[in-house]
């Protein structure tokens, strides 16, 4: 008699979940909630919140500056002059006004 020859599933198997795990890793470290995509979209973020940071500190020590140069221990008279004309409209009694 002739014997079936049965083909071996035991080593097709192994080999199909191990393509399968690899395939799975492969695509969580591209795509994954910390692979390579997701990385360099965060740093594109960090960068932007950077520029924002440094742009609010540059701000935060102009209004730092301006504060100091108004306050009683040292006041900058063109500076309150300047203010006095910009917020509150006012001229000196000899300057002319042109509207």
């Amino acid at each position: 008699m002739r014997q079936r020859s049965i083909p071996p599933i035991g080593p097709l198997a192994v080999t199909f979940v191990s393509l399968t795990l690899a395939a799975y890793f492969i695509f969580s470290a591209i795509q994954g909630d910390y692979g390579i995509l997701r990385r360099a979209a965060y740093q594109a973020e960090a960068d932007g919140l950077q520029r924002k940071l440094s742009t609010l500190q540059s701000s935060i020590a102009q209004l730092e500056n301006k504060t100091l140069r108004l306050s009683d221990h040292y006041l900058d008279l063109d500076l309150l002059d300047q203010q006095a004309r910009d917020v509150l409209g006012f001229i000196r009694p000899d300057e002319i006004v042109i509207q």
